[in-house]
């Protein structure tokens, strides 16, 4: 016996692997109603005619105020979830990496949802991926962020 078809939306989008000079991660932690928090790398959904580094561009200057060129797309992933809104995707993720040496998050460019449901956010240093507690913290996606991050680095 199955259970109900799921129909998924495609949702094309970019995301940022934004590493600081120390080598941390900048994460944001979503809560959603209904839903356990979880965490997440900057990057969104591709707006329509946009190319994956178009979005990675924009989405990094919205989320994060960085305006600066995210390079050549270093990884790809195809995931299924559930967006903040409620709607089951099938994300062709595509990844850029971005390497500065230090930066302030400006959350001026954040949308109002976004302004809803980022509550927080934070630089995770490799160890801390490791040893997230995910129960009393949330869970971190990708699951494998630590092992993306040591196959993209390219200092």
């Amino acid at each position: 016996m199955t259970g109900p078809v799921v129909l998924r939306t495609p949702r094309p989008a970019a995301r940022i692997l934004l590493v600081d000079g120390a080598g941390r991660v900048l994460l944001f932690r979503f809560t959603v109603p209904g839903r356990a928090p979880f965490w997440v790398t900057p990057g969104g959904a591709l707006d329509a005619g946009e190319s994956y580094g178009e979005a990675a561009r924009r989405e990094l200057r919205e989320e994060t105020g960085i305006a600066i060129d995210p390079g050549p797309e270093v990884a790809r992933r195809i995931a299924d979830f559930e967006t903040v809104e409620g709607v089951p995707v099938t994300a062709d993720e595509r990844y850029f990496r971005v390497d500065i040496e230090t930066a302030q998050v400006d959350p001026a460019g954040h949308t109002e949802l976004e302004r809803r449901v980022m509550t927080h956010w934070r630089w995770f240093a490799p160890d801390e991926l490791a040893g997230h507690d995910a129960a009393a913290e949330g869970c971190i996606y990708p699951a494998d962020l630590a092992d993306l991050l040591a196959q993209t680095d390219r200092r």
